[in-house]
């Protein structure tokens, strides 16, 4: 059986129809994960914002001050990138470093009263930007498809 469909002409077909079920899965998982983001990226580069540096700055909005691995561990970004984006975001006044109380060797990532008002700002709109992005879902769709990529969170997960 060939699975090909245009967007893999030329490649050997996959004659395992599991395998090929997934390889479907995943297109489509690409390509709407793809389609929102472009949504999104655009919506927070409004705002001169890379989507990482709106990231530090939304997760900080809703859990408060966090440890810089934290922060990392929550947006997926690397060690380097959290602290690249965590100095960027200092520069523009956005973020602050805080000793942490617990810990002399921590340094826990704060928004500034600047930063807590750009995103009590711009967070209602981007949100309404994901809704409208995922509207073509009805809310139980949407509830089953969290359920389902939760699955496959923790069956693809590597290392955790």
């Amino acid at each position: 059986m060939n699975t090909r469909d245009d967007d893999q002409a030329g490649a050997p077909p996959v004659r395992d129809e599991e395998t090929a079920q997934a390889l479907r899965t995943w297109i489509a998982l690409a390509r709407a994960h793809n389609a929102v983001a472009q949504l999104a990226t655009a919506d927070v580069a409004r705002h001169g914002l890379t989507t990482a540096e709106f990231g530090v700055l939304e997760v900080l909005y809703h859990k408060g001050p966090m440890l810089l691995n934290e922060v990392q561990r929550r947006i997926l970004v690397s060690s380097g990138g959290i602290t690249y984006l965590v100095d960027r975001l200092e520069k523009r006044g956005l973020v602050e470093r805080r000793d942490c109380p617990g810990d002399r060797r921590a340094r826990l990532a704060a928004l500034t009263p600047e930063g807590e008002t750009l995103v009590a700002t711009i967070f209602p709109a981007h949100a309404t930007t994901i809704r409208d992005a995922l509207s073509g879902l009805s809310a139980a769709e949407k509830e089953e498809a969290a359920r389902l990529l939760r699955i496959i969170q923790k069956t693809g997960s590597v290392g955790e």
